[in-house]
Formats: structure tokens, sequence, C-alpha cells
């Protein structure tokens, strides 16, 4: 060993050693060290998992032996005693070792010496598995798991490697298992992954997710070669396949995106993917949608705004913001309550628009929490103004991803009971979106929050197929008619025909009914005449923060209608 800084060549040779390595270090973490300077290059997962001063360092091992546990401490410093003293070419080991949190992971280190042409030792190479990680493969179709896909997604960005990713799921495979079993669902899974494995592996990687959802991430094939891989998948199964006896046909739908900027992360990047799976399945009956239609400056910037909006949730809120837009009795045109409406802004994006990200942030696994967030502060802020407002309610929308979390009823009461406002004073609002979930889940979350007093309302009704459905089949207090129906109702016969139509709905089965989007007084007159409980709309004012809203309450507006 010597204490002479490394040469930039050989620098460049230990780098490219390095990355060969590195391709084929599935679940391992590879080091390498340079013995003639003692200089190494490590993983950067380990760095960063166990806290190392960085990839590259010189005495790396010494290094290493201050995060191995004490009691396997000296075991590990004689075996690199032996390998740089020449007396062992290699060793495999385990030890215990010190995450930065104080918990331990047992490892297994194996290396071997790379000797010159002369047998004089030049590399230390080898590789750490973690046994504390989770394993990387799906014992079911043995295609990489979940773990894997991260794991390889994270490699891509922090190599800058541009990729496609590709996301496809079978429909309905809930209703296979239910009438044929979930052994013919497992062997329908199998296939389609075996189907994966045949026509992708030598242009990319193939995994399973959850559920009926798989994913290819490909460096190689151009976009069009990627969604022809796809429509070529869909064809094979919609022409049917032949399980133990049953012909089966199967639809199924996929998302994708094209990833060349890598000022993101892995969470960002599968946010968007299943939201373009997301619109597969909803609203384009399984066609293949990619993520903001084309790769233009302005959707990869649009990637990184949902990059720095998602790292917002996790720094405290940073950036996110309500405002309230009041809503007035129909006839009296005193401010009955509002609805809490969520934004966000930073120095670099300014205000970014909520349906830019609201959409995508619903199927993230952080949105729930942000959900808390909304409802929690919108509760705070209703506690002010009901001291002028004794009767004021506050709207605040959920998204179904938060309906299916089977704490959410507890968490509603657990925050009402910790912002001593009385639950009658909250309504939540519910889209036409939540069809996708189990009706009689969703029933039993709007009996368990209306036994309590928490209100429920019915947002955008009208604007999809399941409305009518909806409000047949579940308790609402109120339903809320989409501005798009009552726009142009000051000249279009119509839509006049239509409110009364919702109106009449509304009377056979209890709900109140709010009209959205009032622009005019003279929309107001019409819709009066139909019987509407109340309406909102800009006509009574634009979103405005709590301390402006309270200052007009406060200056006796108690009315806000021009």
């Amino acid at each position: 060993m010597t204490d002479n800084n490394i040469t930039p060549e050989a620098k460049r040779h230990l780098d490219a050693l390095y990355e060969s390595y590195d391709i084929i270090a599935d679940d391992t973490y590879v080091f390498i060290c340079d013995m003639r300077y003692d200089y190494s290059r490590w993983s950067k997962e380990l760095v960063e998992a166990f806290g190392l001063p960085s990839e590259y360092m010189y005495c790396a091992g010494k290094i290493w032996e201050e995060h191995i546990h004490p009691e396997d401490r000296q075991a590990y410093h004689d075996g690199m005693e032996a390998i740089f003293s020449g007396e062992q070419s290699g060793h495999d080991m385990q030890y215990r070792a010190l995450r930065p949190d104080g918990e331990c992971d047992l490892c297994t280190c194996r290396g071997t010496v790379l000797n010159d042409e002369y047998g004089n030792p030049l590399f230390f190479v080898g590789a750490i598995r973690n046994h504390s990680q989770k394993s990387h493969i799906d014992t079911l179709t043995g295609l990489r798991n979940q773990y894997g896909f991260f794991s390889d997604l994270q490699s891509y960005i922090r190599n800058k490697t541009p990729i496609k990713i590709g996301m496809a799921g079978i429909s309905k495979l809930t209703e296979i298992n239910e009438v044929y079993g979930y052994h013919v669902g497992n062997k329908i899974l199998q296939n389609l992954g075996r189907y994966l494995m045949d026509n992708v592996t030598n242009r990319g990687g193939t995994y399973r997710l959850d559920g009926s959802r798989f994913a290819v991430i490909s460096a190689m094939q151009s976009e069009e070669e990627f969604a022809g891989l796809y429509y070529d998948l869909r064809s094979h199964y919609r022409e049917g396949i032949r399980l133990d006896g049953q012909d089966f046909t199967l639809e199924l739908n996929a998302g994708m995106l094209v990833l060349d900027d890598f000022n993101v992360d892995d969470q960002t990047v599968y946010a968007c993917l299943n939201f373009a799976y997301q619109e597969s399945k909803i609203n384009k009956h399984g066609d293949l949608v990619r993520f903001n239609n084309e790769l233009t400056e302005e959707s990869r910037e649009r990637i990184e705004k949902l990059h720095a909006i998602r790292a917002s949730i996790t720094q405290n809120y940073k950036g996110f913001y309500l405002l309230y837009q009041p809503v007035v009795d129909a006839t009296t045109e005193k401010v009955v309550g509002a609805e809490a409406l969520l934004r966000w802004k930073s120095d670099e994006y300014g205000i970014v628009p909520p349906d830019m990200f609201i959409p995508v942030l619903e199927n993230d696994p952080l949105f729930p929490e942000l959900g808390e967030w909304i409802l929690k502060t919108a509760l705070k802020d209703a506690k002010k103004i009901i001291s002028y407002v004794p009767d004021f309610i506050v709207n605040v929308n959920l998204s179904y991803s938060q309906l299916e979390k089977a704490e959410f009823t507890d968490t509603v009461l657990h925050l009402i009971r910790q912002s001593s406002v009385a639950p009658e004073h909250l309504c939540l609002e519910i889209t036409e979106r939540c069809r996708l979930l189990d009706m009689e889940l969703l029933r039993n979350v709007i009996v368990t929050l209306r036994s309590r007093g928490v209100r429920v309302a019915l947002d955008d009704f009208g604007t999809g197929f399941s409305s009518v459905g909806l409000v047949k089949n579940l308790p609402f207090d109120t339903i809320k008619i989409d501005r798009s129906f009552v726009r142009d109702i000051e000249r279009d016969e119509l839509e006049k025909e239509l409110l009364k139509s919702f109106t009449g709905l509304a009377g056979i089965f209890g709900p109140n009914v709010c009209v959205e989007g009032i622009e005019t007084s003279g929309m107001c007159d019409i819709i009066r005449d139909y019987g509407i409980h109340c309406l909102q709309g800009y006509y009574y004012s634009k979103p405005i923060p709590v301390e402006d809203f309270l200052e007009k309450i406060k200056n006796g507006a108690d009315c806000f209608g021009s």
C-alpha cells in the first residue's frame, strides 16, 4: 500500500472495471479497490444506506470497519490484513453492518484479489449482499418484482440512461379469480409473464409489479417499437389463451413514459407512469396512454414540477396552502360554507395549477398523507370562521385512494376530535371516480361518517356515467352540479331541462343540491327557480386565503355577492 494519490489514468481504469462489474451485480453492492493506492470505488447505494463519506475513498477498508458491529469488527480487520499482506487472495465472510439509525443489517461480503501479469496484487474486487433487503424476484412468475423495478429504475436515473418505461395490466382479473379460483388467476399471470420474457428480455427488463400489473423498461427500443410491443401483447390476449381446458379472452390496459431528463426520483416517475396507466384503464378502453402525449420541454418541466411537489410533502408540506371559495344560501345569499381548495407554489415554478398535479398524485402513496394535512388545515381554519358564522360548513375534497384505506374513517374522526370542531361543520366531497371502489366499502365509509355527524357530498354530479347509480345507492347529503351544465343556462334551454332533471332526481333520493360555476346575477335568478339549496362561483367570490375570508366576515360581508 502507498500514500500516493491515484493517477487519472489509474482512476479511469478503476471506473471502467467498476462499471463492468456493476452491470451484473444483481442485488449486491459492488466495491473495487486499486491496491497500489488503497483507493476504492464503492456502490452509491451502499454509501447512502450506511452513511459512508463518498463513493470514492482512500483506505475504504478502515472506514468500513468503523461501520461494522463491534463484536464482528476484529474478524473483519484480520481478514482485510490477510488480504493486503498477501496471506490470502480473497475472503467470504458475514458480519453485521451498522446503519446511521443504529440498527444492524446482516451482510455477506465476498471478494477476490486480481493480480497483474507478474503476479502482483492489483485490484481487490467484490460484492456485499445485504440480507435485510427484500428479494427482487417475484416467486410466482420468476420476473423481477417491484423492488427490482425500483432498484433498476434508480440505476437508470443515476447513470442518466434514457429509457422507455411501460406498465400493463389485466382488466377484471379479480372476476376470474372469483369464478375459477386463484390458481387459474395465477396461471394467467404466469402466462403473461412468460410472454413478456419470450418477447422482451433481449430488448429490455421485465417486471411483475403488484396485482395484475407488469412493467417493461427498455433502453434500446424506439418509441414505436415499444408501443408495438404492447399492441402485439393486447392482440395476443384478445385472441384468447387456453388454460386448464378453459378459453380466456383478456383485456389489457397500459401506460408508458419516456425518461430522458434525470432531475427526478423513481417515485415521481412511477406516479406519472401510474397516472398514464389509470387513464388507459378508465378513459381509453385499454389503448396505450403516453404520459403527457409528447416529450416536449413543457412535459419535461411537468415531471420536474411533480418531483418538487412530491418532495414538498416530505418537507413539512412546504409550498402547499389552501384557498376557500364561499358557498352561499340560494335564497338569502348569505355565506353557509366554503370549499377548501389546494394550491402549491415555489420560487422556481410559481403557482402550479391543481389540475396539473392532483390527478397524478391521487395514485401516489404519499397522497393520503397530504390528504390528512388538507383536512387538518381546513378544520383549523373552519374553527376561526365558525366563531363568526355559527352554522358554517367547510367542504373538503377526497380522493378515492384515501377512501380505500382501512383506517380512513378513524383518521377523519381523530382529526375532528383533535380540532375541537363539531363533525356537523365538515362536509367531505367525493367524485364520480369513486366508482372504482367497491360499493359496499364506500357505503360503509359514508354510513359510518354520517352516523357521527359528518356530511358527505357527491362532487361534479352528471360528469360521469355512474352519477345516477351513486345517488341511488349511497346516502349523500348534497349533490354538487358541475359548472359545465349551467355555463350557458341563460340562453340554452337544454341546460335548463338538465338542471330540472337533476333537481328532480335529488328530490326523489333526498340530498340537497348545490350548483357550481355561478358567474352572473342572471344565472342566479334562473337557477333559484329550480329549488336549488346553495350556490358557488366567481359571482360571489374567487377562492381566497382564510385571512381574506375572515376579513370579509368581520366587516359584515355575510353576503359575498356583487
